[in-house]
């Protein structure tokens, strides 16, 4: 998380300078999430265009139990969001917002000669940078339609659990660790090497080799990641169709990669 101070001092170094400010909703590996109530006036007040990056996480505004942390996000000048997440549509589906239309469509418009205007109609190349797109709204507006408000916070509210669940059964495996869990659907954990003489970089060795062997495994697919310094096992999860059932295989692909990796039986 970012903080207050840090940002103070790197807007007030270069005063008057153009400054756009990136916050997050949601980090990648943690599922942190910036204090926009902090943060947002401070930068605003130094004259930064204020970003929130959401590509997840922004949609914790839909559940009652997780939006206190997007608290304060609205104030920002901008957000993004993904729908290929944990909307479960399909990739290459995002979605902008920019609190000022004036500011967004002087960004996006583009004028030729060649091309029609007709006031007072919303053209899409005058709102987005791609000219030529497929329908993505149909099935962003087909899956909220069929899941409503209730639907994406259970389903938001499920999927974080079930992350919980699996970063605490992966954790309490012998020879792993819990490195973060959070209030969202993500989590990291890790592998040390065995042996009391197992240095940094064996640890980063041994993650990777049980982070490979649980893919080869072919009954849970996870991601690795360095963070902090360490290289961990991201734990995420997206998908509408996860269950208890598929957190316990999951933990058990585990089991045996740690065992196959680590020569115990």
């Amino acid at each position: 998380r970012l903080a207050p101070a840090t940002l103070q001092f790197a807007l007030d170094s270069e005063p008057g300078v153009p400054a756009i400010v990136v916050l997050q909703a949601g980090d990648l590996n943690t599922g942190a999430y910036d204090d926009f109530a902090a943060l947002v006036p401070l930068a605003r007040a130094r004259g930064a265009w204020v970003h929130v990056d959401g590509a997840f996480g922004l949609w914790a505004a839909a559940s009652p139990r997780l939006r206190h942390l997007v608290a304060a996000a609205g104030t920002a000048d901008s957000w993004v969001a993904d729908g290929h997440k944990w909307l479960n549509v399909p990739y290459d589906c995002g979605y902008a917002f920019v609190a000022d239309p004036a500011a967004h469509f002087a960004a996006m418009s583009h004028r030729e000669s060649y091309l029609l205007q007709v006031d007072g109609a919303r053209d899409a190349l005058d709102w987005n940078a791609e000219w030529s797109r497929r329908g993505r709204a149909v099935t962003t507006y087909a899956a909220l339609r069929q899941l409503g408000r209730q639907g994406v916070a259970e389903l938001l509210e499920r999927t974080s659990a079930l992350a919980g669940a699996l970063v605490d059964g992966i954790g309490a495996l012998d020879g792993a660790e819990v490195v973060w869990r959070s209030e969202v659907n993500q989590g990291l954990v890790r592998f040390p090497a065995p042996g009391a003489g197992a240095r940094a970089a064996d640890h980063e060795r041994h993650t990777d080799a049980v982070i490979a062997a649980v893919a080869a495994g072919g009954e849970a697919y996870f991601g690795g990641t360095t963070w902090r310094g360490q290289r961990c096992m991201r734990v995420s999860v997206c998908n509408w169709r996860t269950t208890g059932d598929d957190v316990a295989r999951a933990v058990a692909a585990v089991r045996q990669a740690l065992a196959q990796v680590s020569g115990r039986k």
